[in-house]
């Protein structure tokens, strides 16, 4: 009992510096690890924004931690029962102790925020874990287990095919294995895992892959979330610097020969004081802009990333999901030349 209990502790002290240590490491990769500019962006940077992006960015991987621990905890039940012990595995204590709702909601989450490409994996969990459920609740019901273990899994991977299966075609033909595998392969592997596997190898199966999955899923988490914008990008339009013997108050060099003409400058928006706006510029830098200086701003829309695969599910992209589905469009609109780094012309 101590041993679980202890790593329990272990894990509910480090668990809540994991989303800190994300924070942390985001801001000290857009500062380009310059500690001055860190302290500014922590100063000005709102703990709420990041949290929400950090939130965004993340919500796939909670209904994939919950689901995958716990089809190997209750595979690891159902196989070595005499294995099965709560006080001294930590995946054990967590079976025993995560109630069937906690699961229905992982299933329910993943089916709302994975791409489609990743849904016919969630169906086979989920397959997974009914199966499992069932055949530990009702040993003595073999009609049920059959029906759950077998039939199901068959129905849904037959629809699944009959609705993926000019996806998993195109995909093949364009030469996108892994879409393609990741369309074709789950429906099959649902009937695989629905009942025990042989004692002797169930605990080392089963803990070696939540072992691997517990290291992996941290550092895929960094690597998304690093990438996630956490400042808003702006353009902000200068006038016309004011004569002086020197450069510019703000260090930024004219973009154009013509010193009357305006300027604009493009990058994450930090703050605006009661005497200059503080931008960090695409390089990296830290830009102090009079707002005398300053004659609009223009607040510039996330740059959509360029879709990894063309296939689509009867007109839905496999990289969508059914939040994106769901939530309204934005409308199209004319870009405004000013994101691109260019002053307005009048007219």
């Amino acid at each position: 009992m101590a041993g679980a209990r202890q790593a329990q502790q272990w894990l509910l002290t480090l668990l809540p510096a994991f989303p800190v240590l994300l924070l942390v490491l985001r801001l000290w990769q857009l500062s380009r690890q310059d500690m001055s500019t860190m302290l500014l962006l922590v100063q000005y940077v709102t703990p709420l924004g990041l949290l929400s992006a950090l939130l965004i960015a993340l919500l796939w991987a909670l209904p994939l931690a919950v689901l995958t621990f716990g089809v190997l905890g209750r595979l690891l039940r159902l196989s070595a029962p005499d294995r099965f012990e709560p006080e001294r595995s930590l995946l054990a204590s967590w079976t025993a102790r995560t109630p069937g709702w906690v699961l229905t909601a992982g299933v329910a989450l993943g089916a709302l925020t994975w791409q489609l490409r990743f849904l016919p994996t969630l169906l086979m969990l989920g397959l997974w874990l009914l199966a499992l459920r069932t055949r530990y609740l009702f040993p003595d019901q073999p009609t049920r287990i059959l029906l759950v273990s077998v039939g199901l899994p068959v129905a849904a991977a037959v629809l699944a095919y009959a609705v993926l299966g000019p996806a998993i075609w195109a995909a093949a033909q364009r030469g996108e294995v892994t879409t393609a595998a990741l369309l074709a392969v789950p429906p099959a592997a649902s009937v695989l895992l629905t009942g025990p596997v042989p004692a002797r190898a169930a605990p080392t199966l089963t803990h070696g892959l939540a072992y691997t999955v517990a290291a992996l899923l941290p550092l895929v988490m960094g690597a998304v979330f690093l990438r996630v914008p956490v400042l808003p990008t702006a353009a902000v339009e200068l006038g016309a610097a004011e004569p002086a013997d020197g450069p510019p108050d703000d260090g930024v060099e004219p973009a154009s020969a013509d010193p009357a003409a305006p300027e604009v400058l493009v990058g994450a928006l930090i703050t605006v004081t009661d005497t200059s706006t503080i931008m960090l510029d695409e390089t990296g830098v830290v830009r102090f802009l009079p707002n005398g200086r300053v004659r609009s701003q223009a607040l510039c829309p996330q740059v959509a990333g360029v879709p990894y695969s063309a296939v689509a599910v009867h007109g839905w992209p496999v990289e969508a999901t059914v939040l994106d589905w769901m939530m309204p469009q934005r409308p199209v609109a004319d870009p405004d030349v000013r994101c691109d780094g260019r002053a307005p012309t009048d007219g």
